[in-house]
Formats: C-alpha cells, structure tokens, sequence
C-alpha cells in the first residue's frame, strides 16, 4: 500500500466511526455532514424508511428516542478502494436498554452490517448510500 491508500482507509475508517457516533449522541446535524447532500440511507432491514436524511432523521429519532441507552460497536470494516469512490462494510452490533417500570434494565440488541457507498469530495470521504442490513435481533 502507497501513503494515500493508507491515509484513505483511515479517512474511511474515521467516517464509518463518525456515522454511528453521530447517531449514537443524536447529532443528526453532524450526521447530515457525513452524506453527500444526495445521499440515500436505507434503514427497510429494520422496518425504516428509504430516503434522504430529511425522511430518515425523524425516524431514528423517534426509534432510539424509545430508548434510555443505546450504543453502535462497529467491527470488522471491508473497503474496497476504486479511485475517488470506495465500497464499504462495517459489521456492527448495537445494543439498546430500556428500563422498565421497576428499574430493571431491558435490552435490545440487534446486528448486521452497513454498507456503504462513498466519494473523495473536496471535504473528504463522504457515504453516497448507506443500507442498513439488519441479520439479527434478540431480547433479554
């Protein structure tokens, strides 16, 4: 690997930790920086819409908004450099606690992977689509 295909995969792996993070502190406006102003977020695998920031933020907020803690852990991360444009998997788990009525804590966790579709843009590496490929889910 030369110097710029290292300095990319970094960048990449940044903007992958820089998607969930965003998510996971409910900064949707930072979130909104990471996509190209175009970008089309699929979250179908886990019941979400299709569309823009402008129709999926709503939703994640109402989603996570259910919920008193929630967290992305991102895995293995698959990129796959073409040029100014990259082909990304991250595998992720994202568990989530609700606590109940008596204070015990009710977990949610769900995995899968997401993948994205990125671009080198003047601002660096920015996700074009991102699909939410949900596999599992479980409840304690």
């Amino acid at each position: 690997m030369d110097l710029q295909e290292l300095s990319d995969r970094q960048e990449i792996g940044d903007l992958i930790t820089s998607v969930t993070l965003a998510i996971d502190t409910m900064s949707f406006a930072d979130l909104r920086l990471l996509f190209t102003n175009d970008a089309i977020l699929d979250y179908s695998s886990a019941g979400g819409p299709t569309g823009d920031c402008d129709v999926v933020v709503p939703w994640l907020e109402r989603t996570l908004g259910g919920f008193d803690r929630f967290q992305h852990v991102i895995g293995q991360i698959a990129i796959y450099l073409l040029g100014d444009n990259a082909q990304v998997t991250a595998y992720y788990t994202s568990p989530r606690v609700r606590l109940d009525a008596d204070g015990i804590e009710r977990v949610r966790e769900v995995g899968g992977y997401h993948h994205h579709d990125l671009i080198r843009t003047g601002e660096g590496w920015r996700s074009r689509t991102m699909v939410d490929d949900r596999v599992w889910s479980r409840n304690s």
